[in-house]
């Protein structure tokens, strides 16, 4: 039953014996109508102007007061539930709200009304979030990206966005979404994470935290490489924290998730195409920008496309200890995709070349993977040598994979190989601590 402004009195109310008054069914209709109450008797410009906190409590009295004029009867925990839904729907994200506030969901997966993943540790599972139906999702796509200025339609069918919590979303629809309107959402911890903090994961070991720590602060080039969901940005996040103060950052993204506790430093986002197909801002105008800005590190959130030359070559002339991050599966296809993206945008320089380009600007690489109990892990650091015969990637620290238990849990140990860094001189040249196994130099496990 649909409930309107003229027909509120034909739904049964709690006093009249209406046994089913608790139900969502019935508390679903109220909401309807008392939202449709709002849109006709609200001053809707006052009040879509007032901070979202101001805007809830707005709504939260109104709907309180038209329900005691109408002298409807609810008990706490329906009145509670019936305002809470006319909330998420009206100022929230609806039925996503739940989802969005529980700090243990870090992606939300919206495939169709009816299939609502999320994960949580790492793991995948089907949630109990239900909407009405594909209209719905698209109702709620068209909240998130409004108050950012993106579009979603027939011409333009996909979107990437930011939440004003930092959550990324990116949506689809009809034609290029089969099924219907799907949503995904990449959530951040509101409190970033420490290096302390991946340790205590067993995301790394203490002597593979201490040697990148000292890299950092040795300004050394770093290449953050893994796999969708991998942790790369949040790794990124982590070393950047270990940059002195007294240096000056610009940090390059495509959407803003980086999370920096620094005195010093200067957030740049890239910009999409307005509904006209103008006033794009791309990463590499960005970082081109950016060497007019006199930083002591750059840092890419990460190289996917032409980019990816200009960030190497801001490595290559005095911006050392600059930090980004690659798509890739292992060490050896980071440099292979960035060989790629450098080449397919400037073809007049010649693979030779860009290899050199790539072998003196990155001196370490450190791979993350996501394993399959959803445990994330720094399964290997890497670091870029030339010698006559070529490059040669020499792995310092890996994490080798010895079995799964029952339960699932992936076990593994990590190890230094033995390979001495070249880089230690330098480090040690900028006073920084170095891991007793790397001076011993024999292979351990960690």
């Amino acid at each position: 039953m649909v409930i309107n402004n003229q027909n509120w009195q034909s739904v049964a109310r709690p006093e009249e014996g209406n046994p089913h008054s608790e139900d969502s069914n019935y508390i679903e209709q109220l909401s309807l109508y008392y939202k449709q109450r709002l849109l006709k008797e609200a001053n809707l410009d006052k009040l879509t102007q007032l901070p979202e906190t101001q805007l809830r409590q707005k709504i939260e009295t109104a709907v309180n007061a038209m329900i005691s004029e109408e002298k409807r009867i609810l008990s706490h925990g329906a009145r509670k539930k019936l305002i809470k839904l006319i909330l998420d729907e009206s100022v929230g994200y609806g039925p996503l709200e739940p989802l969005l506030n529980d700090d243990n969901v870090t992606e939300i997966m919206v495939n169709n009304p009816n299939n609502v993943y999320v994960e949580k540790n790492g793991n995948i599972y089907l949630s109990e979030v239900r909407f009405k139906d594909h209209n719905h999702i698209r109702h709620i796509i068209d909240r998130m990206i409004a108050p950012i200025g993106r579009r979603i339609d027939e011409s333009s069918p996909m979107v990437d966005g930011r939440l004003p919590d930092g959550s990324r979303i990116n949506a689809v629809i009809p034609p290029i979404s089969l099924d219907g309107p799907a949503i995904s959402i990449r959530k951040f911890n509101s409190d970033p994470f420490s290096m302390a903090n991946l340790v205590s994961f067993g995301s790394l070991p203490n002597d593979i935290a201490t040697f990148l720590e000292a890299a950092v602060k040795a300004k050394l080039n770093l290449l953050i490489s893994g796999g969708t969901g991998s942790g790369k940005t949040t790794f990124l996040n982590v070393l950047s924290s270990f940059i002195p103060a007294g240096e000056r950052i610009i940090t390059i993204e495509d959407m803003a998730e980086l999370k920096l506790e620094h005195p010093n430093l200067v957030r740049l986002e890239s910009r999409p195409p307005n509904m006209e197909g103008t006033g794009e801002i791309a990463i590499r105008q960005l970082v081109v920008n950016a060497l007019r800005m006199r930083p002591d590190r750059i840092i890419v959130g990460e190289v996917r496309s032409a980019e990816a030359m200009d960030m190497l070559q801001a490595m290559n002339t005095g911006h050392e200890g600059s930090l980004t991050t690659i798509h890739a599966n292992s060490t050896v296809d980071a440099l292979s995709r960035l060989e790629a993206m450098i080449v397919m945008h400037n073809e007049s320089i010649s693979v030779e070349v860009v290899r050199k380009y790539i072998l003196s600007a990155i001196d370490l690489i450190v791979q993350q993977e996501r394993l399959s109990d959803g445990s994330r892990k720094v399964v290997a650091v890497s670091e870029i040598n030339t010698s006559q015969n070529g490059e040669e990637i020499n792995d310092i620290f890996n994490f080798k994979r010895t079995g799964v238990r029952p339960d699932g849990k992936v076990e593994g140990k990590f190890t230094y190989t033995g390979n001495t860094p070249s880089c230690l001189e330098r480090i040690k040249a900028f006073g920084q601590k170095i891991p007793d196994i790397l001076v011993e130099g024999e292979p351990c496990e960690l």
